[in-house]
């Protein structure tokens, strides 16, 4: 199990989500979500489909805009407008700022086709960020090299297998410097032996110290790389706690039903 719930239990707060809740015309999928994630901290969430974890995941960096509640990177509230589901973002400046601080790496690898690895890793520092083009192409090898297809840097998405298109998916939100890194199940489009590649590759992130929050469905990488593992069941955080306290002291039955689930898939 990672170590550094201790080191990271006084760090500054990174991540705060406040009483978050969001609804879908009539379905509430969100009904009332707290947490936080402080600087180091790997937060997984796990929990069954529909329990609202990619919304909630999607919520921090607004590519869902909740209905209410208050999203806070870094102490920094986002400033929406408006009410229920009509809130909306209130300062485009803002959320582009604090977005640039957000690596999200989605299920699907959403690589542009057109442009190389390489081209893929370095567009947002370029675009978004206006960094030195030389500076942005040494550090996006380095990305590459580090999620261990450095060998690939020249070829097209479609020229690589899944598990090498999500590492490049992660080589490129780690070029931007995120702040925090926010996986939505990276591994669920991927076979078992290309998922193991892309763990090892988060595993590795995680060992290094960084901030991240994780949408997983893999209850052993969960337990292995989490500092704190919240589980959601239907809108509400039903239990939440260290891997210990989650996965082997267990007080809620729901969570107890759906681990003896996952165990026998």
């Amino acid at each position: 199990m990672k170590q550094a719930e201790p080191a990271v239990a006084g760090a500054m707060p990174v991540v705060e989500l406040r009483d978050l809740h969001k609804s879908f015309g009539t379905l509430e999928v969100l009904k009332g979500i707290s947490f936080t994630a402080r600087e180091g901290q790997v937060v997984s969430l796990i929990g069954s489909s529909g329990s609202g974890k990619s919304t909630l995941l999607r919520c921090i960096n607004m590519l869902e805009i909740p209905d209410s509640g208050d999203v806070l990177i870094d102490g920094e509230a986002i400033s929406l407008k408006g009410e229920g589901q009509h809130r909306q973002i209130a300062d485009e400046g803002q959320i582009r700022r604090i977005r640039s601080e957000l690596g999200m790496v989605f299920q699907s690898f959403n690589l542009w086709a057109h442009m190389t690895v390489l081209e893929n890793v370095m567009e947002a520092p370029l675009v978004v960020q206006k960094r030195d083009r030389a500076e942005v192409e040494a550090e996006a090898r380095a990305m590459l090299d580090k999620v261990g297809i450095g060998a690939k840097a020249d070829a097209y998405p479609a020229q690589l297998s899944g598990g090498q298109q999500q590492r490049a998916a992660i080589a490129r939100a780690l070029c931007i410097n995120p702040r925090v890194m926010l996986f939505d199940e990276p591994t669920s489009a991927l076979d078992p032996e290309l998922e193991v590649e892309v763990l090892r590759v988060i595993k590795l992130l995680a060992d290094e110290g960084r901030t991240m929050v994780l949408v997983t469905h893999d209850m052993d990488f969960a337990r292995t790389v989490s500092d704190r593992v919240i589980f959601l069941h239907l809108g509400l955080i039903e239990e939440e706690g260290t891997p210990d306290e989650v996965f082997g002291a267990t007080r809620s039955a729901r969570l107890k039903q759906f681990l003896n689930a996952a165990n026998h898939e």
